[in-house]
């Protein structure tokens, strides 16, 4: 009994959560999300993330509208997530919904050369977001209790796929918006590398995830066409457990490329590829056999150009997670 309790327990603290930060400017998906849970488990995490900076955190591309941009928002993701194999080998599929409200000004050139003033704001749902993962290297699918106890990472290398559907909230006369009127995809190759021993209380992770973001074209970006080119993404984390409950990571991000050019009748404008990183905490809590929480703080940095990105935010992320077969062993132990 002892030991499944504390089997429940490592399974709720390495809960999913990672991918329903994808979507978003500053995005980077949360330490230890990559690592392998009981196949059929499921998780449903409600995040809210308090963000500002000169890019609307809405648009994953992190586009620049203009240096002297400023935008607030208030962001929250929620969605499903459910671990299984595929092919021998464990797999996850999640589906996100980001909400929220975000506010801002900006002096916008336009075709022919010209600025103006813009003050705009929105709020409801965005676009949703479906997410494939399946593991190529390391341990295989944890079929049963047993498998799960075993279980160490060791040096894996999972498949990423998402492709984000074009069907939330969008008002086509302004520039800002929470749905961004285009499809696109992310693809990816999350890795993990154990460091030491993996006892609840001592673990201790390198993760590395590089990301391509490939973007369809807005076709209707205020009368105009809004491209973007391929923005290539690495995430970087160093975790520590403090405690079996308990633990921390110093998280890095970097961005480059993501060049978009608004095109119409009279003229283009070609902005800046993004170069930048950010960096960032994240701690993480196990609070009881189904719930876990994190907090973190993240940081554009080399943001000195007038084009660089320029963000930071707050995030706090509530998972819970159940299995079904701890569900069961849980109304045995009621009777």
């Amino acid at each position: 009994m002892k030991q499944l309790t504390g089997l429940r327990l490592a399974l709720t603290a390495m809960a999913v959560m990672g991918s329903f930060c994808a979507t978003q400017a500053m995005a980077q998906v949360p330490p230890r999300f990559y690592l392998k849970n009981l196949e059929g488990g499921n998780a449903v995490p409600v995040i809210i993330n308090s963000l500002s900076g000169n890019t609307n955190p809405f648009d994953s591309s992190n586009m620049v509208i203009s240096p002297e941009a400023t935008f607030d928002s208030t962001m929250v993701m929620a969605g499903f997530a459910h671990n299984y194999s595929l092919f021998d080998r464990a797999a996850m599929a999640a589906v996100i919904l980001p909400m929220g409200r975000i506010s801002g000004e900006a002096l916008l050139k336009t075709p022919t050369g010209t600025t103006k003033q813009a003050n705009q704001e929105a709020n409801g749902f965005g676009d949703p977001m479906l997410e494939f993962t399946i593991n190529l290297i390391g341990p295989g699918p944890q079929r049963n209790i047993p498998d799960a106890m075993r279980y160490e990472p060791g040096l894996s290398l999972d498949l990423l796929a998402d492709v984000v559907l074009p069907i939330g909230e969008y008002n086509n006369n302004q520039q800002l918006n929470i749905g961004q009127n285009r499809w696109y995809t992310r693809l990816g190759m999350p890795v993990i590398w154990q460091l030491g021993d993996w006892v609840p209380g001592r673990r201790t992770t390198l993760e590395f995830l590089p990301l391509a973001w490939i973007y369809g074209d807005n076709t209707d970006y205020v009368g105009q066409t809004l491209s973007t080119k391929p923005l290539y993404q690495l995430d970087a984390h160093l975790t520590r457990d403090f405690t079996s409950k308990f633990w921390g990571s110093l998280d890095a991000v970097w961005y480059n490329g993501g060049q978009a050019t608004i095109s119409g009748p009279t003229g283009s404008v070609t902005g800046s590829k993004l170069n930048n990183m950010g960096v960032g905490l994240t701690l993480g809590f196990t609070l009881n056999d189904n719930m876990s929480m994190t907090v973190g703080y993240k940081s554009a940095i080399n943001n000195n150009a007038p084009g660089d990105m320029k963000m930071d935010g707050f995030m706090f992320s509530f998972v819970y997670g159940w299995h079904p077969l701890f569900e069961g062993f849980n109304r045995l132990k009621g009777n």
